[in-house]
């Protein structure tokens, strides 16, 4: 078996390294930043010309393209203008002296009308009895009340507007006054050389960003009533078939499925997929209790797997399968370990007409999401975490209540949380809409400390040792801002404000859930496990840049995204390049495609040195990953665009714009490459890549017929190694490449190459 430990100090992803004396821990809670980190964020800082620029942990302006990029440390985004809203003085001010013969100006009748109320403020009824009315706005009087009459105001003298009546008009004006400023800033925006206005707009809510180690909000619960047993026996009886129970007081049923019994892999074989498992996905995503699984894998090669359920025995395999992706001894030519067979025969051990599911049905659906996405079958995943979340709802992982044993209790959160992170980073990738709602969300975050030290008695850390090594409240305290940041990016235009928010939030995700290697200003080296919970934070800031580069964006503002992305390359190039070790040990799909995406922007903006780095490190990971083939052949036919044309025309815009060689700086040039570059619609629509698979967000097909016979598709040949014919055995399908297209590409060495031949 893989052991239950391993070298604490340097896999950890957390800051905290503080010892315990024999104390019990509950909850995760994060490091508070240090001050120095977080002193000058929202400073404001001017650039010339009126363009806001991005931030990169707050963003500095580019260095030169010749020069080694230094990550300084964060520079906020400038002052930003506020919508000017009309006065509303004329409608709170005293009311001064009025004549008959004068026309009455703009709300004399309201200044009339609250004299009025508050002269007299009696209904009908209390008016004909002369008696004192008590009535409000929302209450009758008690003299109505009392007689059972109508409270009503009709007369004439009485038909006035209160104050609350007054503000809530006022707020109806001012929010008027926003909508009109918002019309009229995109139709600025959306014209040719328009003016860079910067206003507040109505739409644009404030956002809510959970700091890290801030616990979801809890919703209340019933009270306990004891003295109903009677009652709870009764329900139990009477309820089959009509509902069930919740999921602590629901009735064991007896499952009558029962498929036929894998042959298991050798004891050898197994263990060697379990330490590749424990080393890499275990980190990411703790679903097991490790020493409880360890017993029960004993339990399977001990003569016993007849009296396994089915769902368990999924699991085992999902956790083989899933350990074949991340393992790093080379193939030995026996497909009976390749993970297309593991998952098979895990999912041939769940009932696919299952009424009544257990907890190892769900954590086998996750494991086997994961796998799914890893092999770059995005639409299968994103299909099959969807019977995830809803197994995981049926099992009310959403809501944390319930009599749980400890152990127990700690893998159901850590298991939502995990769905909770594929769902996030599913939806953010392939443009789609979440599945979880945060509202639904009421879980406490994981305990912070590793499986050992969680025993059925209680959480249980010696002294001297770091509690927590895995990396998944680290990646929860970045991906919790991922609803708000989908929700940022349904408007046209994220303003430079929301920049400037979500840079800080994440530069505050970054310095209190990471230790310092992990910076893009260090210079430490850093081990190879770090960059894939990293990719995370780094994927949301591409991603939140990358959105203003939409034609529909004033060229400032696209010139200012453009910086952004680059900026983010930048800093993911610096992490790749003081990488110690093998970059496949641990590297994730997310990973893989986040780096293509930095490659594309820094080919387009000149930074050939560091797209080099970017390319080799997709090269090592090439054949861990079905993904990084397709991006390889992406960046390559890109490489040959910048090298035909489209380059001599930037060169020949340069020239043109350029200031005399007298005042030039090296900013000047880079300026003026940026500036070529934002008016070049096929060579943006080329970077921004997967944005233009999202329905909502891409413009290259948005509105336009078809060009071309999307009947005549492709064909995919059956792999000849198995009798199966389908994705999970089938190269084509995972990489969505003919082998002719896979092998004429031109392969990693022709592109750094190429790359390197752009470089004057």
């Amino acid at each position: 078996m893989a052991a239950s430990s391993h070298n604490l100090f340097s896999r950890s992803p957390n800051l905290s390294t503080r010892s315990y004396d024999s104390s019990s821990v509950s909850s995760a809670t994060s490091p508070k930043p240090p001050s120095q980190y977080l002193g000058g964020i929202m400073n404001t800082s001017s650039r010339p010309g009126g363009i806001l620029p991005p931030g990169s942990m707050g963003i500095p302006p580019l260095p030169p393209v010749a020069a080694s990029p230094g990550y300084p440390p964060y520079t906020p985004m400038g002052a930003f203008g506020r919508e000017s809203v009309h006065s509303t003085d004329s409608l709170t001010s005293t009311p001064g002296s009025s004549h008959s013969h004068m026309a009455a100006p703009p709300g004399s009748s309201q200044k009339r009308a609250y004299r009025q109320r508050r002269k007299d403020p009696s209904c009908d009824a209390c008016r004909e009895r002369k008696v004192k009315c008590d009535a409000t706005e929302t209450t009758s009087c008690s003299e109505c009340s009392s007689r059972n009459v109508k409270c009503q105001f009709t007369k004439e003298t009485n038909r006035r507007m209160s104050s609350i009546k007054q503000v809530q008009d006022l707020e109806k004006q001012m929010n008027q006054v926003r909508q009109e400023n918002s019309h009229l800033r995109r139709r600025l925006e959306g014209r040719e050389g328009s003016i860079d206005v910067e206003m507040e707009s109505a739409e644009e809510t404030p956002l809510q960003l959970p700091p890290p180690g801030s616990e979801p909000r809890r919703r209340e619960r019933s009270t306990p009533m004891p003295d109903l047993a009677r009652a709870r026996a009764n329900i139990h009886s009477l309820s089959k078939g009509v509902f069930k129970a919740p999921t602590p007081y629901r009735l064991a049923i007896l499952s009558t499925f029962e498929p036929p019994r894998p042959d298991l892999p050798p004891r050898q074989s197994a263990e060697l997929l379990l330490a590749a498992y424990y080393r890499s996905a275990h980190t990411m995503f703790p679903i097991l209790h490790w020493p409880s699984f360890q017993n029960e894998v004993d339990d399977i090669y001990n003569g016993q797997s007849s009296k396994v359920p089915p769902s368990s025995l999924s699991l085992f395999f999902s956790v083989l399968a899933t350990g074949s992706l991340f393992n790093e001894e080379p193939p030995t030519g026996q497909s009976f370990y390749r993970p297309a067979e593991l998952l098979e025969t895990a999912k041939s051990l769940l009932d696919p007409w299952n009424n009544d599911f257990d907890f190892d049905t769900c954590r086998s659906l996750v494991l086997i999401t994961i796998c799914l996405n890893e092999m770059n079958l995005k639409s299968a995943a994103w299909n099959l975490l969807g019977n995830s979340v809803r197994v995981a709802q049926d099992l009310g992982l959403y809501f944390d209540a319930g009599p749980w044993p400890i152990i127990e209790g700690e893998m159901r959160r850590r298991t939502w949380w995990a769905i909770y992170v594929l769902d996030r980073t599913l939806a953010s990738e392939l443009g789609r809409p979440k599945l979880i709602d945060d509202d639904d969300n009421d879980v406490p975050l994981p305990a912070g400390v590793d499986d050992q030290y969680i025993r059925p008695d209680g959480t249980l850390v010696p002294n001297g040792v770091q509690p927590l090594t895995h990396s998944l409240l680290a990646v929860i305290h970045v991906v919790r801002s991922y609803a708000p940041l989908m929700k940022a990016l349904r408007a046209p235009v994220v303003s430079q404000q929301r920049l400037a928010v979500f840079e800080a939030h994440f530069k505050h995700c970054l310095e209190s859930s990471f230790p310092a290697q992990c910076y893009p200003s260090s210079n430490l080296p850093i081990a190879p496990h770090f960059l894939a919970p990293l990719a995370y934070l780094f994927h949301a800031r591409l991603v939140l840049h990358r959105h203003n580069l939409a034609p529909r964006c004033s060229p400032a503002t696209r010139l200012a995204a453009l910086e952004g992305c680059t900026l983010v390359s930048l800093d993911t190039a610096a992490l790749v390049h003081r990488t110690s070790g093998s970059l496949a040990e641990g590297a994730t799909a997310l990973l893989a495609t986040h780096i293509f995406r930095s490659t594309l922007f820094l080919l387009l903006t000149g930074y050939f040195d560091q797209a080099a780095t970017c390319i080799r490190a997709l090269a090592s990971i090439s054949t861990r990953r079905d993904v990084a083939i397709p991006c390889g052949r992406y960046l390559f036919f890109f490489v040959t665009s910048l090298l035909g044309p489209k380059r001599s025309e930037h060169l020949d815009y340069i020239q043109q714009t350029r200031p005399p060689a007298s005042i030039r700086t090296p900013h000047d040039h880079q300026s003026a490459f940026l500036q070529s570059l934002v008016g070049d619609e096929e060579l943006i629509a080329y970077a921004s890549s997967d944005i233009q698979s999202s329905p909502e967000h891409n413009w290259l097909w948005a509105g336009l017929e078809r060009e071309t016979d999307l009947t005549q598709t492709t064909s995919i040949s059956s792999a000849s190694t198995s009798s199966a014919n389908n994705a999970l055995y089938n190269s084509e399908a995972r990489t969505g490449l003919t082998s002719q297209e896979s092998r004429s590409w031109g392969g990693w060495a022709q592109l750094e190459s190429a790359t390197r031949a752009l470089a004057p």
